[in-house]
């Protein structure tokens, strides 16, 4: 079973950018859906965005417009990119697959955004 690692995060101010990656330690191709999801101090882990092998996608209406969602099949890599960055998006950020190729979490990778 494909497992995910995520790496990227960081401190960062209000309104600057960061780009995570999360790679699998096997091949994406036949993985339909994969999606980014971040849970904040306190609060429930929550979708944020997801990409389906057409590279179909969907955003969290909180990160609609400010982030995107990308995946390199060749080196089982899913990317978010994060623009504009608000305090309200500090959270560790996981990755993980949609469906029936869903497995256990990974440690995620920390989220800070300062004011």
């Amino acid at each position: 079973q494909v497992q995910f690692v995520e790496s990227g995060g960081g401190l960062v101010q209000s309104g600057e950018s960061l780009r995570l990656s999360c790679v699998a330690s096997g091949s994406i191709r036949n993985i339909y859906q994969i999606g980014w999801y971040r849970q904040a101090p306190g609060k429930q882990r929550e979708p944020v965005a997801d990409i389906s092998i057409s590279g179909k996608t969907n955003f969290a209406d909180p990160v609609k417009g400010r982030f995107a969602i990308s995946r390199d099949n060749a080196e089982n890599t899913v990317y978010l990119q994060m623009n504009s960055l608000e305090p309200e998006d500090t959270a560790v950020y996981y990755c993980n697959a949609l469906g029936i190729h869903r497995t256990t979490w990974g440690q995620g990778t920390q989220v800070t955004v300062s004011s």
